[in-house]
């Protein structure tokens, strides 16, 4: 069956810089109406990322510095999935690392392009509930500088409208856990 899109021809490709965490790539295409340009695109590996639930109805989240955005931003734990890597085993470790907690309940709640303008990286969004306290969590990576924060899903949702620097992928997974978490409610 055809969807009767032709894709692009590809005429040349370069790697231009193979980092730790992305490379970045430059490849000329010809578009099927024959107009030629140059793409960049960041490669990246994709990443997994948790709600995580308390038996309050908490949300955890972490406040950590983003090079980027030069500040502290809002976030639910997530992290790098590694080559051969299930988002899912990504995800279980990067929950206990990052926050202290582990989840004995994990529901999938989809996955999407982060920033498909410019990236290939898909972020796969999963619910973590039945939250256990570690008594000794794992220590968080050396680049890191996190500070666990709860809040209320409606805390959140406030905290979002007003502007307050929460990252992309956690508002959208936020918004794919809220009719969950309602139902729950």
């Amino acid at each position: 069956m055809s969807t009767g899109f032709e894709p692009p021809q590809l005429i040349r490709q370069k790697l231009v810089y193979k980092g730790r965490k992305f490379d970045f790539e430059v490849a000329r295409l010809r578009l099927p109406n024959r107009a030629e340009g140059e793409w960049e695109c960041v490669r990246h590996p994709g990443g997994a990322l948790a709600v995580p639930v308390t038996a309050e109805g908490q949300l955890v989240l972490v406040r950590q510095y983003r090079f980027a955005a030069q500040g502290r931003l809002l976030e639910f734990p997530a992290g790098t999935v590694e080559l051969h890597e299930d988002p899912a085993t990504t995800i279980q470790r990067e929950i206990e690392e990052e926050t202290g907690y582990r989840a004995h309940r994990w529901q999938t709640l989809g996955k999407f392009f982060l920033a498909p303008g410019y990236s290939d990286e898909i972020i796969y969004a999963f619910l973590a509930r039945d939250l256990e306290k570690l008594a000794t969590p794992p220590g968080q990576d050396e680049d890191e500088d996190l500070e666990i924060v709860l809040m209320t899903p409606q805390e959140l949702e406030a905290a979002i409208h007003r502007g307050d620097p929460i990252d992309a992928k956690s508002i959208c997974s936020f918004f794919l856990a809220r009719p969950v978490l309602a139902a729950e409610a």
